[in-house]
């Protein structure tokens, strides 16, 4: 098979395996190539539980690699129904099986079966969802596909993808090949059954060939999304300001770019993609809330959010130490946690998300007062006041926050340190100057840490 001849693979090479023609063929194709190259070749099979065949399945793949002299393995997967369906819940463990099976045998590149009916299937079923140019481009001949292996620096390689099934299924009988049936794929319930049996044999007999028009198609819708990509990696540029962009050059793209280059920017932070409604939703808000809103757009990966003028990409953290729900306004009830200060060098308080650290300094605290107190750690809750020099204001912990340009949703997981009614710290602020004294060293600050344990 020329393609496969022709590609420049890495040593050594993985077959996933279902034991159906196509990646019988791919097998057999991939083993005589291998052999000839002196390349290593795997063969992984993944079972799913959910035939009743599934197991003569295995045998099957297991019995053909031993005939062969093929080093195989398999994973077994529970496929549990997900909202999307148990075809897509199965897909999603297959490859993240085929992904681990890799990873442990050190194979970089894994080949599947793929052909050109598929192709034309994938298109039309993404036409007919109402997919924009990525999900009509079809699949690529390789790429790197960290969302479904599980790991960026695999590669999925689909040599077969010029071939029709019937091409295949010739070679195969040509070889006498045996091969099993997967008796799902003829349940029309599942959509891309349904294309396969009613309206592919309809298409052939109207538009002979249509195939090898629609991966054209694809290649074409392809060309356009690679054009897409770079005009949004140039507009993100323009964009960017640090970690966030600026809505105000944002703004002064079309919308169609502005749309391009959020999907472009989700793609890079790996969330998935929004829906066309969503999106527009959130470019509204974006663009309209009052400049003083404490806008937040819920995404199921993070959170979208504006903070002077610029977007941010915050997750979705759990919440902690009693903290309502995030979408009610960022309301939170506090329960502060007590405790006693022994010498050590930091405290971690999980249910505030870090650890509190007690640096030696030459200005701090002097270190016997602050073990002789019942200090308490807390999310503020409303009127604290912090005066960090002899020489500044008194101010409330909201005024010092605003000055230093703390977004509003870091505000509300930045703990405070007390002891009695005394404020001693403030994270994302700093110490209070009250019981700070001046020596020869040994005196102590406080530093909290996020997220660290």
């Amino acid at each position: 098979m020329a393609g496969l001849r022709t590609a420049s693979s890495p040593t050594p090479i993985a077959i996933a395996c279902s034991g159906g023609l196509d990646s019988m063929a791919l097998l057999r194709l991939a083993h005589d190539w291998a052999a000839g190259q002196g390349i290593a070749l795997h063969v992984f099979h993944v079972h799913h539980g959910l035939s009743p065949n599934a197991d003569a399945w295995l045998a099957h793949c297991e019995q053909a690699c031993a005939t062969l002299g093929i080093a195989f393995d398999h994973r077994r997967v529970d496929v549990v129904k997900g909202k999307d369906g148990t075809e897509a819940a199965a897909r999603k463990l297959r490859y993240r099986a085929l992904g681990e099976m890799c990873v442990t045998h050190g194979v970089p590149l894994l080949l599947t079966a793929h052909h050109l009916d598929d192709q034309a299937e994938t298109v039309l079923l993404q036409l007919l969802r109402g997919s924009g140019p990525a999900g009509l481009s079809g699949m690529d001949t390789s790429n790197h596909a960290p969302e479904l292996l599980d790991d960026p620096d695999l590669v999925m390689a689909r040599p077969l993808l010029p071939l029709s099934r019937a091409e295949l299924e010739a070679y195969a009988q040509l070889e006498n090949l045996a091969w099993v049936e997967d008796e799902s794929n003829s349940d029309p319930r599942y959509a891309r059954n349904a294309l396969r049996h009613s309206v592919m044999p309809a298409l052939g007999a109207a538009f002979p060939g249509f195939q090898q028009r629609l991966a054209r198609g694809a290649a074409h819708v392809q060309s356009a999304q690679r054009m897409l990509d770079e005009l949004a990696a140039q507009d993100l540029a323009a964009c960017l300001d640090g970690d966030t962009v600026d809505l105000a050059r944002l703004q002064l793209l079309s919308r169609d770019r502005v749309d391009n280059l959020l999907r472009h920017l989700f793609a890079l932070r790996g969330l998935a993609m929004p829906s066309t409604a969503w999106l527009a939703e959130m470019v509204s808000q974006l663009f309209s809330a009052r400049e003083d809103a404490q806008l937040k757009v819920t995404h199921p990966a993070c959170h979208i959010r504006r903070h002077r003028g610029k977007l941010h990409i915050t997750p979705r953290l759990p919440d902690l130490a009693g903290m309502r729900d995030p979408d009610d306004e960022g309301v939170i009830e506090k329960f502060g946690e007590t405790f006693v200060w022994r010498g050590e060098p930091s405290l971690a308080f999980p249910a505030y998300g870090g650890v509190l650290h007690f640096e030696q300094a030459a200005e701090g605290i002097d270190p016997a007062w602050l073990r002789a107190q019942t200090l308490t750690i807390d999310f503020r809750k409303g009127g604290e006041r912090l005066k960090l020099a002899a020489n500044r204001p008194t101010r409330g912990l909201k005024a010092h926050y605003q000055s230093l340009g703390v977004p509003a949703w870091e505000r509300e997981r930045a703990p405070v340190v007390s002891a009695g009614r005394e404020l001693l710290f403030a994270t994302g602020i700093g110490m209070d100057c009250h019981h700070i004294t001046a020596g020869r060293g040994g005196h102590i600050v406080l530093r909290w840490v996020a997220g660290a344990e």
